[in-house]
């Protein structure tokens, strides 16, 4: 399924429509960058009132700057796992629905490979 969204400024959006069944399913949200919070977490809840079982979200960039902690607590999203791009602050860390994946492998085996003069195209595939 899809969430069509409109940002009409920075740090602003809203989930407009639904493209796809998804009432009685788990759904994962992907994202490549979680700021505020504010987008995902209302994404989530429209996700739940078309019928959504549970919802996980998973980002690249975990920015999580000003309510984002507490949108994320306050929102039905069972789990939003992110990378280690960016240090998360404590009160993020301290959160039981963050989960934190490290990049480091992909990115030493990336720079091995460039220095072997090997490919890393199936690095991403």
């Amino acid at each position: 399924a899809i969430i069509d969204k409109r940002r009409d400024a920075p740090n602003l959006a809203e989930a407009v429509n639904i493209i796809g069944d998804i009432e009685g399913r788990t759904v994962v949200i992907l994202d490549d960058m979680v700021d505020t919070a504010g987008t995902l977490t209302e994404a989530a809840h429209v996700l739940m009132e078309h019928g959504a079982n549970n919802v996980y979200a998973c980002c690249t960039h975990a920015v999580l700057s000003g309510p984002a902690i507490d949108r994320l607590i306050n929102s039905p999203i069972k789990k939003l796992v992110v990378t280690d791009t960016i240090p998360l602050k404590e009160r993020a860390k301290d959160c039981g629905k963050i989960e934190v994946l490290s990049v480091a492998p992909l990115l030493g085996e990336a720079i091995k490979r460039i220095h072997e003069e090997t490919s890393i195209s199936t690095l991403f595939v």
